[in-house]
């Protein structure tokens, strides 16, 4: 059982002792050192592999994503259609999501940039504490890890809602369905939170028009992908008032030019796509389930739907 790992940022070392700890039988090879021979490969582990690369190993049984999204192997232009492409879910990765949502959820409503600012400045002085059940917190996206997040915000008591393709049964969390839906989703919602896979459909979905309906004051945070964001027009709502701040984990190329005005606006808060990050040790258990199954014959759990890009 031969399997090729394809990533410029991944650790292949890491990788390669947790899944040898999970199947020792395997053959663990690094591309591109270790990128022939082509015709015996059973598997691709991978994160945005350069296009193209991946029709040439003609035996391939399945593409395994490095990390939650899949855009960056979907997009390319030669992808090998007929092979099932396995999106990772890892306890760890989503609940690190969760975390880093609840962080900056709890961040906005609890004023704590201002209260930075102020301390800095030596002034000692409260502001205004809100019901977190009068908060109103949206969440663009329902899936495994958008999910996650709403669960646990209605947990903490914030009026959660979620707005998805699809309706969705979450304790404690109103779902707002399809395009006529966003309108009203966006109305009620304080604290904007983008989840949301990166399809054709969801590109550019925070603009001038959507930001627009959000209340005054709102606050967006994207820990999804840089595509969903356009960007002059959040730096537009920012600097006219409308919006009272943002958080940005991830952008349109990575990191930003260094003159790139997120770097520098004191309404933004810049985070290096850290949000929520593969953990090889656990992630290793997920993969290797996965090859398991398809060696007994056995669809993988999770394959992407390429007619939904997700």
């Amino acid at each position: 059982m031969k399997l090729l790992f394809i990533s410029a940022v991944d650790k292949a070392e890491a990788w390669r002792e947790a899944m040898l700890n999970e199947l020792p039988e395997l053959e663990f090879r690094v591309w591109p050192d270790e990128a022939e021979p082509r015709d015996d490969v059973d598997y691709a582990l991978v994160w945005r592999p350069p296009h193209g690369l991946l029709k040439t190993y003609p035996n391939l049984k399945a593409i395994l994503s490095l990390g939650a999204g899949i855009d960056g192997i979907v997009c390319d232009p030669e992808l090998p259609r007929h092979l099932p492409i396995v999106r990772l879910v890892d306890h760890c990765l989503t609940d690190g999501m969760s975390e880093y949502v609840i962080y900056w959820v709890l961040h906005y409503h609890r004023h704590m940039g201002k209260y930075s600012r102020m301390v800095a400045d030596g002034k000692w002085s409260n502001l205004p504490q809100h019901d977190t059940r009068l908060r109103r917190v949206g969440i663009l996206g329902l899936g495994e890890l958008g999910g996650n997040a709403a669960r646990k915000l209605a947990a903490l008591g914030f009026d959660v809602a979620g707005w998805s393709r699809s309706e969705k049964d979450i304790q404690g969390v109103t779902s707002f369905t399809g395009r006529d839906a966003l309108k009203l989703f966006l109305a009620r919602t304080e604290i904007l939170v983008c989840l949301l896979p990166l399809t054709d459909k969801t590109a550019g979905i925070i603009n001038a028009e959507t930001i627009a309906q959000l209340p005054h004051g709102a606050f967006v945070i994207n820990s999804a992908r840089g595509g969903h964001v356009v960007d002059a027009e959040l730096l537009a709502a920012l600097n006219s008032g409308h919006l009272a701040g943002a958080t940005l984990d991830v952008f349109h190329n990575e990191p930003p030019p260094p003159d790139h005005p997120f770097w520098s606006h004191p309404k933004v808060a810049v985070t290096p796509h850290m949000a929520s990050l593969t953990v090889p040790h656990y992630a290793a258990e997920y993969i290797a389930m996965n090859i398991r199954r398809i060696t007994a014959g056995e669809v993988p759990l999770n394959v992407v739907d390429l007619d939904k890009g997700y």
